[in-house]
């Protein structure tokens, strides 16, 4: 079984902390939503819970089966979608696919057509990203994280920039993961989680 533990986490910008004594302990196989409002901190804590961003103070460690792992084991591990994580808009969404696969293979061996059908984008598999829409790149991002052979998924207000019917693929794609996974999600909007029994306020670490 995959854990996150944090002990007294703590992030400081400046002279500002933006949250303190953070103890929590997220075991795969379960979701989390840390919700609050804009500004209080959600981004930032999954990114560190990621390993993306160092800590002030405090410890993060990443266990499986008992057993602590390193970073560079960890990394492989995560898959994170974030409006603020940018796609390699040059590629064609075949070739990022292509190129996603190399580090980061798909579950169930999936192909890259298998993955664009799932995204609803199989006609826009040989169209650059930097055509699509921003609707079209955010189901992009999802799905890397969905379909992608992790046993995190990290999830940062996922419906951005979706319209009705991307939220709809969002809720019915999210529900799918594998329950041995850890889903760990950043959100204010409850339509986002409604499935998620385990919801964190970051407002409680000010």
């Amino acid at each position: 079984m995959l854990t996150i533990k944090a002990e007294q986490l703590g992030k400081k910008y400046r002279k500002e902390w933006i949250f303190r004594h953070v103890n929590v302990t997220l075991t795969a196989g379960t979701s989390y939503t840390f919700v609050g409002p804009n500004g209080s901190g959600k981004s930032t804590l999954l990114q560190l819970l990621s390993g993306s961003l160092p800590l002030t103070e405090g410890k993060l460690s990443y266990t499986e089966q008992g057993k602590e792992l390193e970073a560079d084991d960890w990394f492989r591990k995560v898959s994170i979608a974030a409006p603020y994580l940018e796609l390699v808009e040059e590629l064609t969404l075949n070739e990022l696919l292509l190129f996603h696969q190399t580090f980061k293979p798909f579950k169930n061996n999936l192909s890259p057509d298998d993955v664009a059908e799932r995204l609803l984008l199989s006609h826009a598999r040989h169209k650059e990203i930097k055509y699509f829409s921003s609707g079209m790149k955010q189901r992009v991002k999802l799905g890397l994280a969905f379909f992608s052979q992790s046993p995190v998924v990290i999830l940062d207000e996922p419906t951005s920039n979706l319209d009705r019917q991307g939220a709809a693929w969002y809720l019915e794609q999210v529900q799918q993961l594998s329950p041995d996974q850890l889903l760990l999600i950043g959100s204010n909007q409850p339509e986002e989680y409604t499935f998620c029994s385990n919801v964190l306020d970051v407002t409680q670490w000010k």
